[in-house]
């Protein structure tokens, strides 16, 4: 599958947890077909990475809970 056809169109929103001091800052896309794609604000021409929404979520739950170690 092309990255690049699946990134088109996606419509990119910043983490609220983002700040414009250059501190951890992170954009989303929720992308047809259940995927959610990640990428770094401050280089928006470079790599996204893509996973199943279901994925994402648990990820971000596990951050909120303080569970990866």
């Amino acid at each position: 599958m092309n990255g690049n056809a699946v990134l088109a169109g996606a419509s990119w929103f910043t983490s609220s947890y983002s700040n414009d001091q250059g501190g951890a800052c992170v954009e989303g896309a929720r992308l047809s077909g259940a995927l959610m794609a990640v990428r770094d604000s401050k280089d928006r021409e470079g790599s996204a990475f893509v996973f199943p929404a279901a994925t994402w979520g648990a990820f971000v739950d596990a951050v909120k809970k303080d569970a990866l170690a």
